[in-house]
């Protein structure tokens, strides 16, 4: 059988390569035409490359009738339609490795730029100034680079670092330390790495974790003369804290790629001698834009040939029954994961979800990843999804496991999640009640009934007569409105939890406010 592909926007002749090579496949370039155009003619092929440029609306998708597989030569599918895409059983995937080299060259060369004044003395000589005393730098060998993420290119920056004699200590929420050491390196929290290094380096999605996670008050742990870099995304620095820090010579420089509104051309922190810039060109490498391309064209090669895709970022097609049977179960299984990663201690090292009762008889593979996708998105953000949950837990060497089982202790279907760290081991279990919707009805060796959704606070107390009150109090005081309480223990006088549904999630000072109560061993926001 052949296969016909349509390449949509400017790809080089070496990316799509694989596809030429292809005896089964057929391709056809056209770069020049408008959406109605695209829509009139995508019935005829059975994939579609793209970069940026072409938008793959539902509109056109709702006319590729033969469409399989739709490549993004690139990491962001913003402008591909993923649920229409979904809808209509066509897999979408990109390229999220192809740029990991392009990307942390590009860190090492601010770092270097920044460390020896490299595009501030080249300004100063095109100006007519001889100025070797203005632009005196630091050698890199012997400091400490702090690095926040050790992702692909995370850890790629470290390994760089490490060819500069530079001494190395990195967080990431997955790092543990057989993988540290087995990469030369120290690791620690985020506080460890900003109160030791002399360089910072961010390399962390953005999410509500991460958002001006580098914040005013990150910056007076930092040591006197820190020099910071991001490459990353724009919001994780907080960019008035650090025009502050500079200003204050806290901070000795920085170097950026990426900010949080873009363009940048009139960014007060470009008028600073200290900072150094650029137009978000990590991934502007000739070899970034062929590798990225090379990276998708085989995806859709492999796809079209094997049904195998390698990088696929939307849920792939399921048949109809089986999703009618499993869809209820979806919204449940993502909250668990969701809320065992927000009270979970310590790198996660092992997932165990079993399925009992009803469940049993029912594919649960997409549920696996939907739960192991609730687990990882709160650190990885929207990286994660449905289709490379499981293959994102692998490459952070974590185990998951999957049991069924018949005993449902009392319920009719029973969804138990439980992870393993270092730390130790945290349990949650969740059921569907006829007519009620998803429930969590345990957690850990408590039972208790808790919808999983809005904004959750877990505290785990000693079980002393008048604690709730004090909960109740604070709550009062901040003006947070509580709309339910469950509460679990297990000893009288022993360990004790109890759940809150809130009106909001808390802010830093209400937690804080909460962990002055001298019974409360722990207390953690979720957000579901």
């Amino acid at each position: 059988m052949t296969f016909r592909v349509l390449i949509s926007d400017p790809l080089s002749e070496d990316g799509i390569q694989p596809l030429r090579e292809a005896d089964n496949i057929e391709v056809d370039v056209d770069t020049n035409q408008s959406a109605d155009e695209l829509a009139d003619k995508i019935g005829q092929y059975d994939a579609l490359l793209v970069r940026s440029q072409t938008k793959v609306t539902r509109d056109i998708i709702s006319q590729a009738e033969n469409l399989k597989i739709i490549g993004r030569a690139g990491v962001g599918v913003d402008n591909i339609d993923l649920s229409a895409a979904t809808e209509y059983g066509i897999i979408v995937v990109n390229a999220p490795d192809g740029n990991t080299n392009s990307a942390a060259e590009h860190t090492v060369a601010m770092l270097m730029s920044l460390a020896r004044k490299i595009p501030q003395a080249f300004v100063a000589l095109q100006n007519g100034k001889w100025d070797r005393k203005t632009h005196v730098g630091v050698e890199l060998k012997g400091k400490t680079l702090g690095v926040i993420g050790m992702g692909r290119i995370g850890a790629e920056v470290a390994a760089r670092a490490k060819g500069q004699r530079m001494n190395v200590i990195a967080y990431d929420p997955f790092l543990t330390k057989e993988r540290a050491d087995k990469l030369g390196i120290d690791f620690g929290s985020v506080e460890d790495v900003i109160t030791v290094a002399d360089f910072i380096t961010v390399h962390t999605p953005l999410i509500k974790e991460t958002k001006h996670m580098i914040n005013k008050d990150a910056f007076a742990k930092m040591k006197d003369g820190v020099r910071i870099i991001n490459c990353a995304r724009g919001g994780i620095i907080d960019e008035d804290a650090l025009y502050e820090a500079i200003k204050s010579g806290k901070v000795a420089g920085a170097a950026l790629d990426v900010f949080e509104e873009e363009p940048a051309t009139d960014h007060r922190l470009l008028e600073l001698p200290e900072v150094i810039a650029t137009p978000h060109l990590g991934a502007s490498t000739v070899e970034a834009q062929e590798n990225v391309a090379i990276d998708v064209s085989h995806d859709v090669v492999r796809y079209l040939s094997e049904g195998v895709a390698r990088n696929p970022v939307n849920l792939p097609s399921v048949p109809k029954e089986v999703m009618n049977k499993i869809e209820p179960y979806f919204h449940l299984s993502e909250k668990l994961g969701t809320f065992l990663t927000n009270v979970t201690d310590g790198v996660v090292e092992e997932i165990n979800i079993s399925y009992s009762g009803e469940l049993t008889e029912l594919e649960v593979a997409p549920l696996t990843r939907n739960t192991i996708k609730g687990l990882l998105k709160r650190h990885l953000g929207d990286h994660v999804n449905d289709v490379n949950a499981s293959y994102l837990a692998e490459k952070r060497g974590i185990q998951v496991n999957e049991h069924k089982s018949s005993a449902a202790k009392g319920f009719t279907n029973l969804l138990k999640v439980e992870v393993k760290t270092k730390a130790g081991t945290r349990k949650v279990a969740g059921t569907l009640l006829n007519g009620l919707g998803p429930r969590i009805v345990q957690v850990d060796s408590y039972s208790v009934d808790v919808i999983p959704e809005g904004n959750l606070v877990f505290v785990n107390h000693n079980d002393r007569p008048g604690v709730i009150g004090k909960v109740g109090s604070l709550f009062a005081e901040k003006d947070i409105n509580i709309a339910a309480m469950q509460v679990g223990r297990s000893d009288v006088g022993g360990d004790a939890i109890m759940i809150l549904t809130v009106d909001k999630y808390l802010a830093e000072d209400e937690l804080e406010a909460l962990k002055q109560v001298e019974e409360i061993n722990a207390i953690a926001p979720i957000e579901l």
